[in-house]
């Protein structure tokens, strides 16, 4: 199996180096840079092209989300993995809807890390534990009345497949590949499903798949 190249984007010298020992003790795994902030981290991440950026949240200057959304823009190889010591239901959404394909509190990063680096290594979202219940228990609250009927039975089970693969981050060519189709008929069922549901952006196919339960957080 191919090692897994990991760079670590947080403000904190004596964290960062609390990680590259944990994850450069694991085998399969290489810290290949550091960065101490969000602009650094964007520019290590289109220079190493690492499989998955540790993302910090709150750092001086640029932020892990804006450095998150800009690694994301840029169409590069690189998956985001967000670690923060935040584990509020109100900073999960952002962290999705930045692109990021993980989130992992600070306080259990010594025993969940390695799992969520390797999860979303692989292609797949992990949330720590309790998050789906803070997820649902938001969206819940911010539920806005919907047409009479479910709005899943609209769909296709093609187009509910492709609609649950987009929401977890995956691309248009990486969906063909696991559906066995072209990435333009992605490209199509896409189109279609988002007319269906009166759907615009990506941010919104993340929130209504995890509305109701089309996209789980990745077993531990």
């Amino acid at each position: 199996m191919d090692t897994i190249r990991v760079l670590l984007v947080d403000d904190h010298a004596l964290l960062r180096a609390g990680l590259r020992m944990l994850l450069d003790a694991e085998p399969g795994l290489a810290v290949v840079g550091e960065a101490g902030s969000g602009e650094d981290g964007v520019r290590l991440a289109a220079e190493l092209r690492p499989d998955v950026v540790v993302m910090d949240l709150s750092m001086p200057g640029m932020g892990g989300l804006e450095a998150t959304r800009r690694i994301v823009a840029e169409a590069l190889p690189s998956r985001v993995l967000v670690l923060s010591v935040h584990a509020d239901a109100e900073y999960l959404m952002p962290v999705l809807e930045a692109g990021a394909c993980g989130y992992v509190t600070k306080h259990s990063a010594d025993h969940e890390l390695v799992t969520a680096i390797r999860v979303v290594a692989r292609g797949d979202v992990f949330l720590y534990p309790s998050a789906a219940r803070l997820l649902a228990q938001s969206l819940r609250t911010a539920r806005q009345p919907e047409p009479r009927g479910n709005p899943v039975a609209l769909l296709s089970a093609r187009e509910r497949e492709v609609l649950a693969l987009t929401a977890e981050g995956f691309s248009s060519t990486e969906i063909g590949e696991r559906l066995t189709l072209s990435h333009k008929t992605v490209e199509t069922y896409r189109q279609r499903l988002m007319d269906k549901l009166d759907l615009h952006h990506r941010h919104e196919l993340v929130r209504f798949a995890l509305d109701r339960g089309l996209l789980a957080p990745a077993a531990a």
